[in-house]
């Protein structure tokens, strides 16, 4: 998942969107500032550092450049006046949505504006943040250190052995739709309690998976090491393994992660054995910062996720793979499966709001063909219970998901669940779809883009049928019987309507059923 400018990264974000402010001495304004300029900021809370690069032209009084990000970088902005040096970044509008799209326009990006004081070759800027000041230091440096390292070898490209792992979606937690940056050893144990206590284990969820902010960088002989949010993994695996679940982490092809945190680039066989060692059984890899070096074509994309995928092979440890690639190249068209992917993401990140959830769930269902036992289409975490959405749409999520055999890996605080998310997180008969064993892609029975009626067999000859309402009032749906399979178009097919889990009656020649605004009627239909 791209997430270079996600607010919930918590103290990048902070960083990158928060106003920086100070003074600067009279002598400034006699200093050449033109340069490339590494802004190093501590992070407190876990002792890992930041680095933010511009590039400064300073002409006279006058101050522009580049706030250096991938792919484009943030001009900037700005003059030296009475002794203060002052610069804002000036960010583009953001693209319209494409035409037709349901999305609201994407809000435009804030300016930043910089102040600070310069000594002894350094600028000091003081960050003013949701929390109080941070304060970062400024050097200069060569253009070079402000630029991507160039590209490694990549392996020939071949197909990887299937690992025999998640042969149907894999299901669990994850941490960052709810914490972002603050995920720490405590809340992963806490996680770990909630999902055996609340139930979700016996309902299927066993994977408890730790998202990006918890490495620190290397040791001197290049081991990957956590920050002290996390102090010692090898022991968070094993309360995790004493539990019965199975515990995940996060990497990236990149030098950098997507918070701009350690990444495994140069190091996919050394970190491949870390996880292993530590008793790792599932690993996010979030294409990131592999951006800036690689091409963004499928045989290199192909050619990097092999190439930790064959690492991970070599631990002889068994581990899901999740590719987390944003849907580029057309990764469901074969080569996720060929690099070991068992799950790889179709679409940016989802948000906790419907316009999002709706977006990427019904965008999906032109690909369900190209999912198969082991190796499945991931439209994205699920934000049930995070408060964004109403429970019909929660419902809609969960239902939809389901429909489409897509993991079903919960973003909420496991802890604090109410009974209403409970009961759409644990209903089993919903899971039952998601998890139906053998693999028969969903099928849209009608759509006008305001209606969706969507049918998918189920291996003991049922079928789910969810009816769809993505109008913003109560609306009518119906199916006509002739469009069930032959053995079900009987008189005597039975209708269950899984989230009122009662039966209903199917009468004349079509089901209709009133829809809530943005709700599901959820059906499973069986011969007698």
């Amino acid at each position: 998942m791209h997430r270079l400018f996600r607010a919930s990264t918590g103290f990048f974000a902070v960083l990158s969107c928060c106003v920086l402010f100070g003074m600067v001495r009279p002598s400034v304004a006699q200093t050449d500032l033109s340069g490339y300029w590494d802004a190093r900021t501590q992070n407190p809370s876990d002792g890992t550092f930041r680095d933010t690069y511009f590039e400064i032209r300073q002409t006279g009084e006058t101050i522009s450049g580049m706030l250096i990000r991938r792919p484009n970088g943030i001009p900037i902005t700005g003059s030296i006046k009475d002794g203060a040096i002052h610069f804002v970044t000036v960010p583009s509008p953001p693209p319209p949505p494409p035409a037709g799209s349901t999305a609201p326009a994407r809000p435009a990006q804030r300016p930043i504006a910089y102040d600070g004081s310069y000594e002894d070759g350094k600028l000091t800027l003081v960050t003013q943040g949701r929390n109080g000041a941070v304060t970062s230091i400024a050097v200069k440096v060569p253009k070079e250190a402000t630029m991507p390292p160039a590209p490694l070898p990549l392996p020939a490209l071949k197909d990887l052995a299937d690992n025999g792992l998640a042969k149907t979606p894999p299901m669990g937690w994850n941490s960052w739709n709810k914490f972002g940056g603050r995920v720490d050893d405590a809340s992963v144990r806490g996680m770990a309690d909630a999902m055996v206590s609340s139930g979700m284990s016996k309902a299927g969820y066993v994977y408890i998976n730790i998202d990006d902010t918890w490495e620190l960088g290397r040791d001197a002989s290049g081991n990957i090491t956590s920050n002290k949010k996390f102090p010692d993994m090898k022991a968070l695996a094993d309360y995790v393994h004493s539990k019965g679940l199975k515990i995940g982490i996060y990497s990236s092809p990149g030098p950098k992660t997507c918070a701009s945190y350690e990444g495994s680039f140069g190091h996919e066989e050394q970190d491949a054995k870390t996880f292993a060692a530590w008793g790792i059984d599932y690993l996010k890899y979030d294409l990131c910062s592999g951006l800036d070096i690689y091409k963004d074509d499928a045989p290199t994309l192909q050619a990097i996720y092999q190439k930790m995928g064959l690492a991970l092979e070599e631990t002889h440890r068994p581990i899901i793979y999740s590719l987390c690639e944003y849907g580029r190249a057309a990764v469901w068209t074969g080569w996720g499966e060929k690099s070991g992917g068992n799950l790889w993401r179709t679409t940016g990140d989802i948000s906790d709001r419907w316009e999002s959830m709706d977006r990427i769930g019904f965008s999906q269902i032109k690909l369900a063909a190209y999912a198969k036992p082991g190796h499945w289409n991931d439209p994205d975490m699920l934000e049930i219970g995070n408060g964004g959405m109403t429970a019909d749409e929660y419902r809609t999520h969960m239902s939809l998901w389901s429909m489409l055999a897509a993991p079903l890996i919960a973003g909420n605080d496991l802890r604090t669940m109410t009974d209403e998310t409970k009961s759409i997180l644990m209903n089993l008969e919903v899971i039952a779809i998601d998890q139906d064993p053998e693999y028969k892609p969903v099928t849209s029975l009608s759509s006008d883009g305001r209606i969706e009626v969507l049918m998918r067999p189920l291996h003991d000859g049922s079928v789910a049928v969810g009816l769809f309402n993505r109008t913003d009032a109560p609306a009518e749906a119906q199916f006509a019987r002739s469009s069930l399979p032959g053995s079900l178009m009987g008189k005597e097919a039975k209708v269950r309507d899984l989230w009122k889990h009662e039966a209903l009656a199917m009468e004349g020649d079509s089901f209709k059923a009133t829809v809530p605004s943005h709700g599901v009627v959820l059906l499973k239909i069986s011969a007698r």
